[in-house]
Formats: C-alpha cells, sequence, structure tokens
C-alpha cells in the first residue's frame, strides 16, 4: 500500500497528476449528488470530490463514509473553480476528483469532535489518540519536532557528541522522589530511575569526552502543577575546561538557534543576567517576570520603631536564616488609586494563598502632608516615617501601595506572585512575547530546619564561588549557614516570562572540596562512600573543570507556542495525579510478579475503595 503524496503537501503544480493519498475523513458534504470529502493527514487537508460523472461507482461506495473513516484514494489533481477556492488552506487551489476508493478501515461515533475547542481534559486524556489527531496538538508535536532538531542541529555543529546514560541507577540523596524498580536478580535491591543523568555526565567529563549532550527522559516522583510531570524531557548538556560564561554563552547559542529555526524569531544576545540577590530584593522571586515593570522595595529598616505593631514585630525579627527572619516591603501600583474596595479584597484573598495574613494598603490622593494618603493603618505613621516611604517607594499621586510584612519567605512569595498578576491584570506588561534574563550567584547551601542540617540549593556537586570558599572550610560540620549571607555558588538559571526553563551549574572537580562539600551537608565518610564512591574515585584520577546546563524540553515548547499546561506538548502526559487515563496506569500487579520479585504489598485500601 503506497501513498504519492502527504495530504497538505499538494499545490497548482500538480495539477493533471494522479496522485494516490491515504488519511482520515476530516469533514464531509454532500451538494446536490456530489460529495465533498476533506481527507486529513498529519500534514493537513485536501480536499477530494466524488463524482456521478467520473465514476457513478466509487461515489456509491463513497455514501457510506462518516467521519475519522480511514482511506485510500486514487485521483486527479484539479484546480477548483475560482468561486470555491480556499485562501485559507494551503491546498485550497487544488482539488482531487477519485477514480478509486478503498475503504480502509470504519470509525465508531467519536466521543468528542476533532474541531472542538472546549474538550474537557479527562476526556482528552482517556482518548489521547483521538486528541492526538486534533489540529492543535498536531501543530504543537511538530513543532516539538523542530525544536529538538534545531537543538541536535546546533549542538552537532559544535562538537557535542550525543551520548546515552542509565535509565536504571541508583537511589540519589533526594530518594523520597525517586521512582524505584525492583531487582528480580538481585533480591531486596533496587534501581532508581534518574532524576537527572548528572554525574554520569560528569564521568564522561573525566572520562575525557570533553563535550556531551542528550536528549533525554528524567523521572521525578512529586506533586504536580501544570508545569511539571513525573516523567519529562531535558537538554542536557556538559562540557570540559570551561567556566559559567562558556556555559552560558553556549546556551544562548543553542537558544537562539531553536527559536531561529522553529519559531522564526530572534533572540538578543548577550541576555541580560541579574544575581539572585538581586532577584528575590527587586521581584521577591528567583525567576522573576521582567515583563512586568514594577518592583518591590525593602521597607524593613524604616519601620523597626514604627507604631504599627504589625510592621515593627516583623522588622525587628531578625535572627535565623534569611527566608525565617522579619520583612517588610511594599509594591507601588502607578495609578493604582483608582482600584476599588472590592480589587483589593481580591488581591488580599490571592496572597493568602502563598502564606500571607492580609494585604495593607495605602491609596495616594494627594499629599501626606495634607492628609490625603487613604488607610487604615496611615495613623500609626510618624511624619518622618511617612516621608521615608514616600522616599523609598517613589510614590506619587494617583498610586496605590501594598505593603507585605511576615518572615521574609512569605512576603516575597506573596508580593512576588501579586506583583505579575497585578501587571497582568491591569496591563501593564511590555509587549513582547520572550523576555529572557539569567539568575547568577545562587546560594550554595540552604538550611533544612527540620533535618537541622545544611541541604543542596542546587546540588551537591555545586562549585562554590570561589571568593566565597574560605567560609566553606572554617565552618563546623554540621553547623548552619546562612546561604544568602555567606556562601554563593557558581550556579545559574535561565528565565523565560517568569518561568525557569534551564539551569546549571560548574562543577566540583577537586576530590577534597567535593568531600567536604559532602561534609556540611553531614553525609559522612562512610555515607558518601556508599552514595557517591564511584564519584568520588573518579574526580581523584584526573578531573577537568566542567560545568554544564539542563533546558526543559516540555515547558521550553510550552512557552514558545504559548501553552498554559506542559501536557499539551507531550503525546502522552499524565494527569495531576500522576495517571495515566488511556493505559489506566499505574496499576496493581498479580501475586506472581511480586513473588518473583520478592515484594509484598502492605497497602490496604478504605471501604468503598478509598486508599488509606
Amino acid at each position: 500500500m503506497n501513498r504519492s503524496h502527504y495530504c497538505g503537501d499538494l499545490r497548482v503544480e500538480a495539477i493533471g497528476r494522479q496522485v494516490q493519498l491515504c488519511g482520515w475523513v476530516n469533514r464531509r458534504r454532500d451538494h446536490g449528488g456530489v460529495l465533498f470529502i476533506d481527507l486529513r493527514d498529519r500534514s493537513g487537508l485536501v480536499q477530494i470530490v466524488f463524482s456521478p460523472e467520473r465514476h457513478p461507482g466509487v461515489l456509491g461506495q463513497a455514501q457510506s463514509l462518516r467521519s475519522e473513516f480511514v482511506i485510500q484514494v486514487v485521483g486527479e489533481v484539479r484546480r477548483r473553480p475560482a468561486e470555491t477556492e480556499n485562501p485559507k488552506l494551503p491546498t485550497g487551489m487544488v482539488e482531487i476528483f477519485v477514480d478509486t476508493l478503498t475503504i480502509l478501515n470504519a470509525s465508531q461515533p467519536l466521543p468528542f469532535q476533532l474541531d472542538e475547542d472546549e474538550v474537557g481534559e479527562g476526556n482528552r486524556l482517556l482518548y489521547r489518540f483521538l486528541d492526538l489527531r486534533r489540529p492543535r496538538m498536531q501543530r504543537n508535536l511538530q513543532f516539538r519536532h523542530r525544536v529538538t532538531r534545531a537543538a541536535r542541529g546546533f549542538l552537532d555543529e559544535a562538537g557535542f557528541l550525543d551520548i546515552e546514560t542509565p535509565m536504571l541507577t541508583r537511589s540519589t540523596p533526594e530518594g523520597a522522589r525517586d521512582y524505584l524498580v525492583p531487582s528480580r536478580v538481585n533480591p531486596g535491591q533496587f534501581y532508581a530511575l534518574p532524576q537527572s543523568p548528572q554525574l554520569f555526565k560528569q564521568l564522561l567529563m573525566i572520562a575525557g569526552y570533553d563535550r556531551y549532550y542528550q536528549i533525554t527522559r528524567c523521572f521525578r516522583d512529586e506533586d504536580l502543577r501544570a508545569d511539571r510531570q513525573p516523567e519529562f524531557t531535558q537538554i542536557d548538556v556538559e562540557m570540559s575546561f570551561v567556566d559559567a560564561d562558556d556555559v552560558m554563552a553556549m546556551v544562548e547559542g543553542l537558544v537562539g538557534r531553536i527559536f531561529r529555526d522553529a519559531l522564526g524569531v530572534a533572540i538578543p544576545s548577550p541576555l541580560p543576567r541579574i544575581t539572585y540577590a538581586e532577584a528575590m530584593e527587586k521581584y521577591g522571586r528567583d525567576a522573576p517576570d521582567l515583563r512586568v515593570p514594577l518592583e518591590l522595595v525593602d521597607l524593613t529598616g524604616i519601620m523597626k520603631n514604627t507604631g504599627f505593631k504589625v510592621f515593627a514585630q516583623a522588622a525587628r525579627q531578625n535572627r535565623g536564616r534569611r527566608e525565617e527572619r522579619g520583612m517588610v516591603k511594599a509594591l507601588r501600583i502607578p495609578g493604582g488609586a483608582s482600584l476599588t474596595r472590592k480589587q483589593i479584597d481580591e488581591y488580599t484573598d490571592f496572597v493568602s494563598l502563598f502564606g500571607a495574613k492580609g494585604l495593607a494598603w495605602i491609596k495616594v490622593n494627594g499629599r501626606w502632608q495634607d492628609g490625603e494618603w487613604q488607610s487604615p493603618i496611615v495613623k500609626f505613621f510618624s511624619p518622618e516615617e511617612m516621608a521615608s516611604i514616600e522616599s523609598a517607594t517613589g510614590v506619587a499621586t494617583g498610586d496605590i501601595l501594598f505593603f507585605g510584612a511576615d518572615r521574609a519567605g512569605t512576603v516575597n512569595e506573596s508580593l512576588g506572585r501579586l506583583r505579575v498578576k497585578i501587571g497582568k491584570d491591569l496591563g501593564m506588561m511590555a509587549d513582547v512575547p520572550f523576555s529572557f534574563t539569567w539568575v547568577t550567584d545562587f546560594p550554595l547551601l540552604d538550611w533544612d530546619s527540620e533535618a537541622k542540617r545544611n541541604v543542596a540549593v542546587h546540588h551537591p556537586f555545586t562549585s562554590p564561588n570561589p571568593e566565597d570558599r574560605p567560609l566553606l572550610e572554617e565552618t563546623a560540620e554540621g553547623e548552619e549557614i546562612p546561604p544568602l549571607d555567606r556562601v554563593r555558588s557558581l550556579a545559574y538559571d535561565l528565565v523565560l516570562n517568569g518561568t525557569e526553563i534551564g539551569g546549571g551549574s560548574i562543577r566540583i572537580h577537586d576530590p577534597n572540596l567535593q568531600k567536604r562539600m559532602l561534609a556540611l551537608m553531614q553525609i559522612g565518610a562512610e555515607e558518601a562512600e556508599e552514595k557517591f564512591g564511584f564519584l568520588l574515585r573518579a574526580l581523584e584520577f584526573g578531573a577537568p573543570p566542567h560545568g554544564g546546563v539542563a533546558l526543559g524540553l516540555d515547558r521550553l515548547v510550552a512557552i514558545m507556542l504559548g501553552e498554559e499546561s506542559i501536557r499539551d506538548v507531550i503525546a502522552f502526559p499524565k494527569t495531576q495525579k500522576a495517571a495515566c487515563s488511556l493505559t489506566r496506569a499505574p496499576s496493581s500487579v498479580d501475586a506472581t510478579q511480586l513473588r518473583d520479585l520478592y515484594l509484598k504489598s502492605t497497602f490496604k485500601p478504605k471501604e468503598g475503595g478509598q486508599a488509606e
């Protein structure tokens, strides 16, 4: 069974030719005994015509055709009559007069029409094989292919080698998020599916392969959101004899090539850079959306002695790590004095989703000296404090100030989210489709107050900033290190439209420094040997300086296409409960399989089938 053309490829140049096409019946129209069918394949649509004047028997056969029947036709390409041309279709100047028809397969009535825009996601995922026939999904997956093709082309030309790394490996330090795979031939032991090829790509650098890449699947057992999946794809890259600037320059070239080839868009280079500290100070988040011009202003120092107790208590709480210390910040909204009380209440409800206990505000209707600042909290401020607020925020008549006062983490998260929401609601966003920035100088370590130990902000193999390395040597094992105050890393994230689409770092290549890093995380020598002995040994055999990055392919493609969820750029995604509606995975297995794996399930469902 052959076909001579794809449906969407036919143009006026093919007029007069005999062609053989295969595809699905997209739509049928019966016009006075002449039957018109839109025949569809992955390339697009073309109109085919069954005419009684040409082949009456074929027309009779075609009367049985319905939506999504799979057919093969042979016919002649003709120009459409001028009054029937369709300039909206690439094939809209031609049609196929059918000589022979073969019905390859019939179709049951559809659970939803493929040209419907509003189809519930539950149905879409249950009948994913049908959903993938819809023009939107075909466009998305073909676009994703163009992205990966552009990435491979750039990396191949830049001297990178495409090398596969294992899917069955060992559990990581963040093992609670690993997907575990029991081993039948090694009873009682488990593989883990990789959250990242991190250690293997470092070993490839130590092995001398210099430039590696892989477009690879990774796995992470965590709560899901619109931009997360339990299995996801990343463009994984590692390079030897480089510094952070080299890696970021390479990524800019890679992203530029992807946007040029897949979207026809030019990305400026070099991309802007801000430090982690600057991002948190101005925008409250380490993945800021720079299309929104609004910035946060720190008023903590101004509010330490204010008569407004909520602000004063927060401003005086200066112990613990930075995220746990108190903070008072303001967000100025130009022209925001026109907001209604209902709108303010809605924003108050919004910040509560991120832990804020309230949202104080001041409407600036004129000079504060003339009593024109409107708010229940104004009475608590001294003239000096109001003058300082005015000076620090640059507030002017017609503006509104929103305030956050709490733990620094809560203030930054709630006001940072509010900043973006208000920017979108009030039409303040810059009219640019894609806004990139690098965020650099991340903290190396964070303090886990529950576990009472340091944890790596990126991963335990990230190199500290050389300027801060002495602090690591001075710190006792297990001692809390306020990360924003003391130790920076050589880590960097690439942010697009307020979403992190990639991250990486320069790695530790000194075995003694790597051992020190693990010790500061309270991973003792015995545990380090058990978990990372192979890496520590490799570092002792001539490890070059190296670094890399991983770009989230799913997130990148979704943003480029303007999709809200990465599920719409993945062929067979999981639901928000990490389940596959189509195949009903995950599923139970029979007792024989469990016995062969030396496993026993202790799961007991509640009455009614609900899990305990």
